[in-house]
């Protein structure tokens, strides 16, 4: 359902991103991969080379304020339109209580997790409406909807705000057949979740599931938001959390 569709992804170097990439790879659909990386982006497309005539790269930092307009306009010179934004790149940001966290890490973590939301769909929005519709995916968090953690404001904050950031968009443009919609994963193993065994264990803990999930598990909810399959989904916080936000033991 994605097959000649172009889509945009963010934070596609590492994690959910790159599953993303991989998962789409296979559906024929075009790619724009972008990422702060360049080493990583060149490795992941070399790393697919039955669509490496589908996938262009843009290299930017999504904190930057030319970064969307940019890498619309990259996607738009490469593949003639935009279909669909998976809005990935994130960060967690340093941890601590409110009282010790400084204004240069609020002001980070905001920039990275929802201020660059809100210049995406800036000038995602006209390129999809010029294609008839389009579908945009924001990755959120069950941080800050289901569950706070000590040591998380800024980013339990700036995810919730995805939240209503995704609904009222939808709102505004659904008559015009853009869709817009927030993925909530879980636990999942990724470079920003770290590597330690024993967080790893505890995390998986906090889930029905009892584990954590694979980037790839995420990836194929990201890709069923982003397809015609969900033509009747939008505004919607879409939890993928392994039954993070019912467990309590």
């Amino acid at each position: 359902m994605l097959d000649g569709k172009t889509i945009l992804i963010t934070g596609a170097s590492s994690g959910i991103g790159a599953a993303a990439a991989r998962l789409l790879a296979d559906t024929g659909a075009n790619l724009m991969l972008a990422a702060r990386r360049e080493d990583r982006l060149k490795e992941l497309r070399a790393s697919l080379p039955h669509a490496s005539n589908r996938i262009a790269l843009f290299v930017g930092d999504v904190c930057d304020t030319t970064f969307s307009e940019a890498s619309v306009k990259a996607t738009l010179d490469a593949f003639g339109g935009l279909d669909g934004a998976f809005n990935n790149a994130g960060t967690l940001g340093e941890m601590g209580p409110v009282p010790d966290m400084s204004m240069e890490t609020w002001n980070h973590v905001v920039a990275t997790n929802l201020n660059s939301a809100f210049l995406a769909a800036k000038y995602q929005i006209p390129a999809m409406r010029e294609r008839g519709g389009g579908s945009i995916v924001f990755t959120s968090s069950f941080v800050g909807h289901t569950i706070g953690f000590p040591g998380m404001a800024a980013y339990a904050a700036a995810k919730a705000g995805l939240v209503g950031l995704t609904q009222v968009l939808a709102v505004e443009h659904g008559p015009e057949n853009i869709r817009v919609n927030a993925l909530l994963p879980g636990g999942t193993k990724t470079e920003m979740g770290g590597d330690d065994p024993a967080f790893r264990e505890y995390i998986a803990g906090l889930h029905a599931l009892k584990r954590m999930a694979e980037p790839q598990e995420i990836a194929k909810a990201a890709a069923f938001l982003l397809s015609d399959a969900s033509s009747f989904v939008t505004g919607s916080a879409m939890l993928c959390d392994g039954g993070n936000s019912i467990s309590k033991g």
